[in-house]
């Protein structure tokens, strides 16, 4: 029997219409799609009706299936001869595991690919109306997990990072604010600083709210996960730039034209 392929999709931010020209071929064209739970529910109904869906994504805090359960899936339907679509929201070598998944197929031997995507790193401070660098404000930004903040072995060295770059960008960690504002100040970032938190960014539900490290984690119940989080005077341009409007409930961000031609080999 012919092996198949793993395709590892970058879905993007929440917005469909950022998918790629490349993540939609695949994505129309695979038997198995294998996705997580901040892929927009949009991008799925661009499927085969015969493909089958399979989701490995986080509920409830938890991961529903274990990162070696999902390694051994793709693995498996490959091995039975089918395309197998990975579908990871934002970037799948960004915070994805992507690096881990394709480590696993390339150990069993498996063909696969890489379709980067947009991630919510830059597209969602976008959206907000915030470049993540400008002449003016800053020439320098970095991505950080803020998820193990409370942990003292993090591998986030906050005391260098907290005035190494202009612009600090920290994804899935609203629930650590208090701490990552903490650690910010205590190791020279200014109180002053602007900051912005941006739940559900590019989609229907997106909400932005600005302050300073200073009174930040007092505005931030008013924001839910998925949620990032922008430190840096670039924040300052938020209001300037602001040019999102999300459409009516009733209305979709974005809709695919129906061509479905095969994807290339």
């Amino acid at each position: 029997m012919t092996c198949g392929k793993v395709y590892l999709v970058g879905a993007g931010p929440g917005d469909p219409g950022l998918l790629t020209v490349r993540g939609l071929e695949l994505l129309r064209s695979a038997q198995v799609i294998v996705y997580d739970q901040l892929v927009n529910p949009a991008l799925l109904d661009e499927a085969a009706p015969t493909a089958i869906k399979i989701f490995v994504g986080k509920q409830a805090g938890r991961h529903c299936i274990a990162q070696e359960e999902i390694n051994g899936v793709l693995i498996s339907y490959a091995r039975a001869g089918d395309e197998v679509v990975r579908l990871k929201g934002g970037d799948p070598f960004v915070f994805g595991r992507g690096g881990e998944e394709a480590e696993a197929l390339s150990e069993a031997r498996i063909s696969f690919e890489i379709v980067p995507g947009v991630s919510s790193a830059v597209a969602v401070p976008a959206y907000a109306g915030i470049p993540v660098t400008h002449r003016k404000f800053a020439s320098s930004f970095a991505v950080v997990t803020g998820h193990e903040a409370r942990k003292p072995n993090s591998s986030v060295d906050w005391a260098k990072l907290a005035t190494a770059v202009d612009t600090l960008v920290i994804l899935m960690g609203l629930s650590n604010l208090p701490i990552i504002v903490g650690k910010l100040i205590a190791y020279g970032r200014s109180p002053q600083t602007p900051v912005a938190l941006i739940g559900s960014g590019t989609t229907i539900d997106q909400k932005i709210v600005i302050g300073s490290l200073a009174d930040i984690v007092s505005k931030s119940a008013l924001v839910e996960p998925p949620a990032l989080i922008v430190v840096g005077d670039v924040v300052s341009l938020a209001d300037k730039l602001q040019w999102f409007v999300p459409p009516p409930e009733n209305q979709p961000l974005y809709e695919f034209e129906q061509s479905r031609e095969p994807a290339r080999a």
